[in-house]
């Protein structure tokens, strides 16, 4: 993992990752941390916690924190809770080049925590990590994150003072790219895709060039900006999410809580994910000289909403399950020949395990829909795949 030693302006300092310099005080300030003992005995049962805090103390640079602490926690975390972490595209990373890396966004948690896993393991330098500070919902948390070379997305801010944090939060990428030459992550959306329809938001790529030149397409140029496609073979948070959409039905006007969003990142950091890949495409920038030079602010940004969707859509795994739940979904046999009536039967019984998992009285027109909508959840990527390469499905 690689080693940052340009320091990091006072400008950036309410929403950068820790400089060096400051990991002995925010490390010796975490340990002491009720919230963060808890944390880390509920994800590491048979930890030595003394051990593990003076170990943690030892550490002075977020590199060494990567390398010593969650690169192991990860490892023990692919072998515990997947079938396995994989990655494609490697070629796509040119080597002293940093990327906005750009992608859906499935779990809370895993998403840019496996990607950064895969880089490791091929020898590439870890992206910093954007995370909403809705997430941080204890002070211990935010100390945490940002040892781990993650940045805050500010999703609190009034409207009057919108702009001027999406401005900073825009200057800060830019400082990680161009002075850094740091690489970065971030979601194509706030939150996740619900669905699994993967669309990513014309407003995060006007964020993305508010720093650069005022042509939107110039201003992202500097950022190199790279689509990763993120798969997962099962997503354990797919009855969250359909309950989450049953809510929604019956009140429009329903807003998780926190103790909601601490159960999706547990529930996705800790439950089985199947088989994930990741796969690397190219930097959009070659592509982003075909968008005609007169267009607005706005249609140029949907034109590079369009490349980055279609890369990612282009590249996802498609496992046999996104077969057999868009065969189901829509009522057909298109893809039979993918997978067997024992997969089909596992499939299925899967999905009502998941059902049985929902908090709630649920009539039988509760039962269908949120069947409906996680069959949905599984349909969506290969739907999308299948439009992307321009397939058409009788």
């Amino acid at each position: 993992m690689d080693c940052e030693e340009i320091k990091t302006p006072e400008e950036f300092s309410d929403i950068c990752p820790y400089n060096d310099e400051d990991f002995p005080r925010e490390i010796a300030k975490l340990v002491k941390e009720p919230g963060f003992e808890h944390a880390v005995r509920y994800v590491m049962p048979e930890v030595d916690y003394k051990a593990f805090c003076q170990q943690l103390q030892q550490i002075h640079n977020k590199h060494d924190f990567q390398l010593q602490i969650m690169l192991p926690f990860l490892r023990q975390l692919e072998k515990e809770t997947t079938s396995g972490v994989t990655a494609s595209g490697m070629e796509n990373i040119i080597d002293n080049t940093p990327n906005v890396c750009i992608s859906n966004h499935r779990d809370i948690v895993l998403d840019a925590s496996f990607l950064n896993l895969c880089l490791t393991l091929h020898g590439k330098p870890t992206t910093e990590i954007a995370i909403g500070n809705n997430l941080l919902i204890y002070p211990w948390i935010d100390s945490l994150v940002r040892l781990n070379k993650s940045f805050i997305v500010k999703r609190d801010s009034s409207k009057r003072h919108a702009l001027e944090a999406a401005c900073h939060l825009s200057a800060y990428i830019h400082f990680a790219i161009e002075k850094k030459h740091q690489s970065v992550w971030i979601a194509q959306r706030q939150g996740r895709a619900k669905d699994s329809d993967d669309r990513t938001q014309e407003s995060l790529v006007k964020m993305l060039a508010l720093a650069g030149d005022t042509n939107i397409v110039n201003g992202i140029k500097p950022l190199n900006m790279m689509p990763v496609s993120i798969s997962y073979e099962y997503d354990p948070n797919d009855y969250l999410k359909a309950k989450e959409f049953l809510l929604r039905k019956k009140d429009p006007d329903f807003k998780k809580s926190q103790h909601d969003d601490l159960l999706s990142m547990e529930t996705g950091l800790l439950q089985n994910k199947g088989r994930a890949h990741f796969h690397f495409c190219p930097c959009i920038n070659n592509q982003l000289q075909n968008i005609p030079v007169d267009c607005d602010k706005n249609e140029a940004a949907h034109h590079i909403c369009n490349i980055i969707d279609k890369a990612i859509h282009s590249n996802y795994y498609i496992y046999k399950n996104n077969y057999i739940a868009y065969d189901l979904a829509n009522d057909v046999a298109h893809f039979s020949e993918q997978y067997s009536d024992d997969d089909k039967k596992n499939f299925i019984a899967y999905i009502d395990s998941q059902i049985s998992k929902i908090d709630l009285a649920l009539s039988d027109d509760d039962i269908n829909y949120v069947r409906h909508m996680m069959l949905i959840m599984y349909a969506n990527p290969l739907a999308n795949q299948l439009t992307a390469k321009g397939i058409v499905q009788q």
